[in-house]
């Protein structure tokens, strides 16, 4: 399978009303976890009304966040489909209490329409770990000229994902992907500018498949766009370590120093104090 070749680092994303300057940044951006829901694998059902979710947003706002993903619907490995009302009933109520937080808001969301209603309301970025396949998803970026969008690497769906992921070369494969994708998005007329790529971490990878992109992730970061990493308290951590979930806020740190090593440019987090001090130690030493 042959690899994109090799493309210019990007030094801006234009996420909605937000411009990235990577510049003029010491460390990447730090993207928090917000889940309004009962069943996301780390924190579901902690932040299960909007006044909780909002509380939350702003903890991690006083700690020094960049972008809140909001997300309505649990993707975690055998999750079940939430239905299109009830995922707007989850969300939307926290978009409007935070868009003039002063920080951006991304939707973590693959359906259409909840993308449409979430960017009206005020979100700036819209992160699908469906890349955008679903079906009225490019449309509904489209219609907005500044949105961020997130791709995302998936194999088959979040029920079937972890039952036997397989690759013959997991780096080329998932590169050629999140590239095709992106070029899809520009061929239609979506400014490059605005696209960042995710390899999907734990979506359709065993351990072996999660390390070789975490060793490799360089890879990803040669494509020409800002590429995220989402490690945060994954099961490929607990494999490592044998701690449960909420006991892995170390090796979810290290995790995301070690992707911005390796040309990480965001980083979607659960535990962002912790994850802005540490980087705020790597940054120091770049220069």
């Amino acid at each position: 399978m042959k690899l994109p070749g090799i493309q210019e680092m990007p030094t801006t994303w234009r996420c909605g009303r937000f411009l990235f300057d990577f510049t003029k940044r010491q460390y990447p951006i730090v993207m928090g976890i917000l889940n309004a829901t009962p069943d996301s694998f780390s924190d579901g059902g902690m932040f299960r009304t909007s006044q909780d979710a909002i509380a939350q947003a702003e903890r991690m706002i006083a700690n020094g966040v960049d972008l809140i993903d909001i997300g309505g619907e649990s993707t975690r490995p055998g999750a079940e489909p939430v239905a299109l009302q009830e995922e707007l009933d989850r969300v939307l109520p926290v978009i409007e209490a935070l868009k003039n937080c002063g920080v951006a808001l991304s939707i973590d969301t693959y359906k259409a329409e909840t993308m449409r209603q979430a960017l009206h309301a005020g979100v700036d970025c819209v992160n699908d770990v469906w890349a955008l396949r679903q079906e009225g998803a490019v449309n509904a970026v489209l219609e907005n000229s500044n949105c961020g969008i997130v791709l995302m690497h998936m194999q088959r769906d979040p029920l079937t994902m972890q039952f036997d992921p397989e690759y013959q070369d997991v780096i080329a494969e998932v590169s050629l992907f999140l590239q095709e994708r992106a070029q899809a998005l520009i061929a239609v007329g979506v400014n490059a500018n605005r696209i960042a790529l995710d390899p999907g971490f734990g979506f359709g990878k065993s351990l072996e498949h999660n390390l070789n992109m975490l060793k490799n992730f360089a890879a990803f970061s040669s494509l020409g766009f800002p590429v995220l990493a989402g490690i945060s308290r994954k099961s490929m951590l607990g494999k490592l370590t044998g701690k449960d979930t909420n006991e892995r806020i170390a090796p979810s740190v290290a995790a995301a120093i070690m992707a911005a090593d390796r040309g990480a440019r965001i980083v979607r987090v659960h535990d962002v104090p912790e994850t802005v001090d540490a980087f705020k130690l790597w940054g120091a030493i770049q220069a």
